[in-house]
C-alpha cells in the first residue's frame, strides 16, 4: 500500500489469462459464458452442512482451514467459474470489537445499537491485524484453487449502518432512515467509518491475492435515488475508489436496487449486479456505458423444474448480451433448501450456449 486509501497492483498477484469470469467482468469477450452463484457455499450442500456441525457462523468465517474448505465446496461440486470467500457481512464488525452475533433464524444481532453521535465515536477502530485470519484464508486458497479466480467479499456502509442502528434485520430501516435524514452529520460520520472498516477488510483480501471484489449493499433497495446519492453513494464510492488501483474487478450489488442501477454503476463499480427484478437488458440502459452486468436468475425459480429454469437461463443469456461483459448469476443467494442438482444444471446450460456472435466491424 503506498497512497492513502489506494492499493498498489501486487508484483505477485495470479495471472489467469484464461479466466472467462475476469475477461467478462473487465468487459471482454471471454472463452465461454461465465457462471458463479452468491450463497454458493453454504446451507444448500449436504458436505457445508457435515463441516460446519458445532461451529458458529462467525467462527467459521474466521477459521482460515474452514473459511477455506468451505469456499472450495461448490468449486468442486459445480466447477463455477469463480470462488467467493466464505464470510458475512458482519465479520469486519465483529474482528473489530463490535458485539455482534448471527442468531439462528434471525441473523445478525448487536448487543448494542448505534444510535447516537458518541455511539459513533466509541465504535472500535478495525485495523489489518484484526481480520488477519481472513487474509490466511484467502492465501490458503489461492494455493488451492488454481486457474478459477478468487473474489474477494464485504458489506457496503449503508448496510452495515443498517445493522448497526436497528440493532438487527429490518423490514422498514425505520430507525436507520431516521437518522440520516434527523442527524446528517451523525449518519456520515457513521458511514465515514464504515467505509474505512470495509476498505481496510477489502484491502487485506486484496494484499492477501483475491482476484475481484464483490461490495454488497444488501438494503440499498430501500431508499430512494434521492437518499442513495446523498446519503449512501459518497460513502460507497470512497469504499470502491479505494480500490481503484487494486488491479481487480470491483462489483457492486444490492436487492431491489433497480431504480439505482446507474448510481450504483457511478461509485465506481465496473461490474453492477442485477436482481431478478429487471430484465438485463434493460439494465443495460441505466448503468453507466462500459459497465458489466451480473445476474439475474431469480433463486426461487430453481424449485420451478429442469425445462422452466432452461428456458429461463436462455432468456438471461440473450438479455445479457446487450453489456458489454455478462457474467452469469442468481438475482440473490442461492436458498437454503435448493436442490443443489438444480445448480449444476444451470452450470452445465450456461457453459453449453454458444456465445452470440460478435457484430459485424
Amino acid at each position: 500500500m503506498s497512497r492513502a486509501g489506494v492499493v498498489d497492483i501486487d508484483q505477485h498477484r495470479r495471472d489467469l489469462p484464461g479466466s472467462p469470469f475476469l475477461a467478462a467482468a473487465r468487459g471482454e469477450r471471454p472463452s465461454r459464458h461465465p457462471v458463479w452463484f452468491m450463497r454458493q457455499a453454504g446451507r444448500s450442500l449436504p458436505e457445508y452442512r457435515e463441516v460446519r456441525k458445532g461451529t458458529g457462523m462467525l467462527e467459521a468465517c474466521l477459521t482460515p482451514e474452514l473459511a477455506c474448505e468451505i469456499t472450495l465446496q461448490p468449486v468442486r461440486r459445480y466447477g463455477v467459474d469463480a470462488a467467493i470467500l466464505f464470510s458475512d457481512i458482519v465479520v469486519p464488525l465483529k474482528a473489530a470489537g463490535v458485539g455482534v452475533d448471527i442468531v439462528a433464524g434471525t441473523g445478525p444481532v448487536v448487543d448494542e445499537p448505534v444510535r447516537s453521535a458518541a455511539d459513533v465515536a466509541a465504535l472500535p477502530v478495525l485495523d489489518a491485524e484484526g481480520v488477519a485470519p481472513v487474509a490466511d484464508a484467502v492465501r490458503l486458497l489461492v494455493r488451492e484453487l488454481g486457474e478459477t479466480p478468487l473474489i474477494g467479499f464485504a458489506g457496503a456502509p449503508f448496510t452495515l449502518a443498517s445493522y448497526l442502528v436497528e440493532g438487527g434485520p429490518s423490514r422498514n430501516h425505520e430507525r436507520t432512515k431516521a437518522l440520516m435524514h434527523a442527524e446528517p452529520d451523525t449518519w456520515h460520520a457513521l458511514c465515514s467509518a464504515l467505509a474505512d472498516t470495509t476498505l481496510t477488510f477489502l484491502r487485506a483480501q486484496v494484499e492477501a491475492g483475491v482476484d475481484a471484489v464483490q461490495l454488497f449493499d444488501s438494503w440499498a433497495g430501500a431508499l430512494s435515488e434521492r437518499d442513495y446519492r446523498e446519503l449512501v453513494m459518497p460513502h460507497s464510492a470512497r469504499v470502491l475508489g479505494g480500490l481503484a488501483d487494486a488491479g481487480v474487478p470491483r462489483i457492486h450489488f444490492g436487492v431491489g436496487t433497480g431504480e439505482l442501477l446507474g448510481a450504483m454503476g457511478e461509485a465506481g463499480a465496473d461490474v453492477v449486479g442485477v436482481d431478478w427484478r429487471l430484465p438485463l437488458d434493460v439494465a443495460a440502459r441505466r448503468v453507466p456505458p462500459g459497465t458489466a452486468l451480473q445476474g439475474n436468475l431469480d433463486p426461487a425459480l430453481l424449485f420451478a423444474g429442469p425445462d422452466v429454469v432452461a428456458g429461463e437461463v436462455r432468456r438471461i443469456l440473450a438479455e445479457g448480451a446487450a453489456a458489454p461483459g455478462h457474467v452469469f448469476n442468481l438475482g440473490h443467494g442461492v436458498l437454503p433448501e435448493t436442490d443443489p442438482d438444480a445448480l449444476a444444471r444451470v452450470v452445465d446450460l450456461v457453459h453449453a450456449t454458444e456465445l452470440p456472435a460478435l457484430p459485424a466491424p
